[in-house]
């Protein structure tokens, strides 16, 4: 417990004067400023300006020209008018390896994710052609590699799968996915748009840490009825009902040429992903050992017949680029909802998982990329790719994170590895008809393994136990429910977390630090004392409505507290109770309520509130609500110090 100061015989009662308490105001000390009123429509304006506009994104255009003006406007929608002048054989030769190499590793899991998402192999393909060659234009990162992700065809295979059966009706299951990536394009455009992209910060870091490796684990679990080759499977992805569909056919239905062909290279491709860890310069061998498994494995199955062996493969997969879908998009009918309500929850993810990436590699090269910029160009990707048979495309961290070791300068890399997608549907589709699945499905194994974050849930568990359990409780409801509920438990703890912080906001008892006229918090140093008489506490946050009445009993459980410590230990009783409203950014209503209430409660126990150092918005609203003139003009301060000095000289002299 912090020690307390002891008064000096003969002095009277800490703040007073012998008489009642009036308190002394001898040295002249600054008075708390009053902001100037302001102009409610001003007022309105400035903070819907700091909520929608803080990074003020029409600063470039002020005093230009209008040739400049319109050039600006269209560098702002379109960012490669404004890197495109600078653009030169330097910046392209790295864009080109970049390209090159992301492009090896995107067209083998691709081809996976497709299959995750219940799709033809051929829309994985379709997606990484068109969707980057629109970002690349509209796009402000310079390093996020455009496609189909794990995580994102897992949540849409699986919400589409809830609707329509794709065995049944793939038509209409196709149709759907395309208006469901229609409608994710929609939502994504328009948070940007409307620059609401704060609402993606709802999900908080934890939650996302949890999410991510249930969804991983949940994609490599599935991947068993490939790796396993096991024909008969459950359609649900918790891990008790895999689980127990792996093991029923383990007598009758696992292929052992198909476990000998995917532990092989799942071995390899684990095997090069350490050799890319421990050099910088060999990051090429994880990101083309992905092609070199399915080239290898291919002509291995190919010469072998090994799918007369019972080693199921890829079969049929069309050439050609992608085909119109506008036609196949429903605008109307019962199927409009389920694509809305699938098209948002998929694109909010994918959104998160962009955005967080872009932020990742922006900073990694110290560059702003601006967030609702960004999911505008993300939206209209997916909305074009929509139109053009490709389901949800998101930044790929795997492929990001390849395309910035790999040198890449500019979104061109995205453009090069379009091009050899294009060329790949072109010409090199038909070469795939022998690809295991078994290939697939351990270079889906190997890319979702760096999603499952060990250090990082230590650290969260070592750092904050409240974020530890929305990480868990994300991580669970993925693993053994399902991914949708999963991410609802996500958004709901983080959601939880956000209310108990508001409604239940931390106060602190201050003492002040020897030798000094600095007051901090006794629990944090311990050599602080508190001044006998006198009980200093600090709110540390803004007094709303939510957390009003808990603040107000909060301060006079700490009052009672203090109460029972000085009469068990003989001293001065409490005469001032002193708030440190530093922390306090704004107060309504029901807050000035609480603290009238507070005050009224404490003058029947004669003891006088004192505030000190409230800032502009509170003490405006003090004044307008007239509290001041019930509290007096002499019981704010602007320092805890002025306060205590205020309340106690002579105390405050022996200091």
């Amino acid at each position: 417990m912090a020690s307390r100061a002891h008064p000096v015989d003969g002095d009277a009662s800490p703040g007073t004067d012998g008489g009642d308490f009036p308190i002394k105001s001898s040295p002249p000390r600054h008075k708390v400023g009053i902001p100037p009123k302001q102009n409610m429509f001003h007022e309105f304006m400035y903070t819907f300006k700091e909520t929608f506009f803080h990074d003020d994104p029409l600063r470039h255009f002020k005093d230009q020209p209008k040739s400049k003006q319109f050039m600006l406007g269209l560098q702002s929608v379109f960012p490669v008018f404004d890197w495109g002048r600078s653009y030169n054989l330097k910046k392209f030769r790295g864009d080109l390896i970049a390209g090159l190499t992301i492009a090896s590793l995107c067209i083998p899991q691709d081809i996976g994710y497709a299959k995750l998402a219940n799709l033809d192999p051929k829309y994985g393909l379709y997606s990484s052609f068109v969707p980057p060659l629109v970002y690349a234009c509209m796009g402000s990162s310079r390093d996020i590699a455009i496609g189909p992700v794990a995580v994102v065809s897992l949540l849409l295979g699986t919400l589409l799968r809830a609707e329509i059966d794709p065995n049944t009706n793939p038509d209409e299951y196709l149709r759907l996915a395309f208006t469901a990536t229609f409608f994710a394009g929609v939502t994504e455009a328009a948070l940007g748009f409307f620059r609401l992209g704060f609402l993606i910060d709802f999900l908080s870091h934890a939650a996302v840490v949890g999410f991510m490796g249930g969804a991983a684990i949940t994609i490599a679990l599935q991947q068993l009825k490939g790796f396993l080759g096991i024909r008969k499977f459950t359609k649900k992805t918790d891990i008790v009902a895999v689980l127990d569909s792996v093991f029923s056919a383990a007598h009758h239905g696992w292929n052992w040429q198909t476990i000998l062909i995917a532990a092989s290279f799942l071995t390899f491709l684990l095997t090069s992903k350490l050799i890319g860890k421990r050099s910088n310069k060999l990051f090429w061998v994880p990101a083309i050992a992905p092609l070199i498994s399915v080239i290898i494995s291919t002509f291995f199955v190919y010469i072998t017949r090994a799918d007369k062996q019972g080693v199921q493969i890829v079969k049929h997969l069309d050439k050609g680029i992608n085909p119109s879908s506008f036609d196949q998009i429903y605008f109307s009918g019962d199927n409009l909802a389920k694509g809305i309500r699938i098209g948002i929850v998929a694109g909010m993810v994918a959104l998160t998982e962009a955005v967080a990436i872009g932020r990742t590699f922006a900073a990694m090269k110290d560059y702003q990329i601006d967030g609702n910029k960004e999911m505008v160009a993300l939206g209209v990707m997916n909305v074009v790719g929509s139109m053009s048979s490709c389901y949800v495309a998101t930044g790929s961290f795997s492929r990001s994170a390849v395309n910035f070791m790999a040198g890449c300068h500019t979104a061109v890399s995205n453009i090069i590895m379009s091009i050899v997608v294009l060329l790949t549907l072109l010409f090199l589709t038909p070469l795939f008809k022998y690809t295991p699945n078994a290939i697939l499905a351990a270079i889906i194994i190997n890319a979702v393994v760096p999603l499952i974050d060990i250090q990082a849930a230590i650290l969260i568990f070592k750092v904050d136990k409240l974020d530890f359990i929305a990480c868990m409780g994300a991580f669970f409801g993925v693993i053994f429910v399902s991914v949708e509920i999963g991410l609802l438990i996500a958004v709901s703890i983080s959601f939880a977390k956000i209310l108990l912080q508001v409604t239940r906001p931390r106060t602190a008892v201050l003492g002040n630090i020897p030798r000094t006229s600095v007051y901090r918090n006794i629990q944090q140093y311990p050599e602080a004392t508190m001044v006998p008489g006198v009980l200093t506490i600090r709110v540390d946050s803004a007094i709303y409505f939510s957390n009003s009445n808990y603040v107000r009993e909060r301060i006079q459980r700490w009052l009672l507290e203090e109460e029972e410590k000085v009469k068990a230990a003989s001293l001065p009783r409490i005469q001032f109770l002193i708030i440190e409203m530093s922390p306090v950014t704004d107060i309504d209503t029901s807050g000035i309520h609480a603290l009238e209430d507070l005050y009224k409660s404490l003058q029947k126990r004669d003891i006088q509130l004192v505030l000190a150092n409230p800032g502009p918005l509170v003490i405006g609203k003090l004044h307008l609500s007239h509290f001041v003139d019930m509290l007096g003009h002499d019981n704010i301060f602007l320092t805890v110090a002025d306060a205590v000095d205020a309340c106690c000289p002579k105390l405050s002299d022996e200091v």
